[in-house]
């Protein structure tokens, strides 16, 4: 269940495009066509599904504080997480490499369309994004770190062949000028990201029972308060009557 929900939340709750706005600028520059975006979104995918399990080993084994006690107990209180981003990015630099080597074998007319847009992606936000989510969340196992990097890359797979598609088909409708190209590109993507924020209620079930509780300890809180108020608006008002009769 805790695989499903992850799985879930991260292509469509926690989407990198539309909840968090990483990877912009690929997804605005490779989205004019679905073939282009279909390519660099797969490319996306593998990138993520191998540097997230990656970077979640070193993160347990050699970044946190006290991850090398498996070399000895006097490394018990090395802490090397400040080199986090350095080997993070590391990783993804080195995946993205083999992707290129692959892709420029394989296809090399998807090689060509992406262009500079491919090596980019060992710079791009979404793809860093995944990694230091992983640690800030502070994924337990290897398998959810996978199954997260999976899922991340499926939502940023969706949005930009989403878009991909729609600004296929908006060539042939009746743009105002002013709107034409990025403009009106940013505000479908607005209105995508609108859309899916109602994605947010779809794995709250389980919290219902703790929603109640939360919500009557604040409704008792604040008749706590309103009584405590009305006892002081009382003594006020029969100090002052006091002092008038005297």
């Amino acid at each position: 269940m805790e695989h499903i929900e992850l799985f879930f939340k991260s292509i469509f709750v926690d989407n990198m495009v539309f909840a968090y706005f990483l990877g912009m600028c690929s997804y605005l520059a490779v989205s004019k066509k679905v073939s282009t975006a279909v390519g660099l979104g797969a490319a996306v995918i593998f990138v993520l599904a191998i540097t997230v399990p990656l970077n979640w080993l070193l993160d347990q084994y050699l970044l946190q504080e006290g991850a090398l006690t498996w070399l000895g107990p006097e490394f018990a209180d090395y802490d090397l997480s400040f080199l986090s981003f350095i080997m993070f990015i590391a990783t993804i630099a080195t995946m993205v490499q083999l992707v290129e080597i692959i892709v420029e074998k394989f296809s090399p007319s998807l090689y060509n369309s992406l262009g500079i847009f491919l090596p980019l992606i060992a710079v791009n936000c979404a793809i860093l994004g995944g990694s230091l989510f992983m640690q800030s969340r502070e994924i337990e196992t290897l398998g959810l770190a996978l199954n997260y990097g999976i899922g991340s890359g499926i939502g940023w797979f969706l949005a930009i062949v989403a878009i991909a598609a729609i600004r296929e088909k908006i060539r042939y409708s009746n743009v105002p000028p002013a709107l034409r190209g990025l403009g009106i590109t940013f505000i479908i993507t607005g209105l995508m990201a609108i859309g899916f924020m109602s994605f947010g209620g779809m794995l709250t079930g389980g919290e219902e029972e703790a929603t109640e509780e939360t919500e009557e300890n604040t409704v008792g809180m604040v008749t706590a308060i309103a009584d405590e108020k009305d006892e002081a608006s009382s003594l006020v008002i029969k100090t002052i009557n006091d002092t008038d009769k005297n």
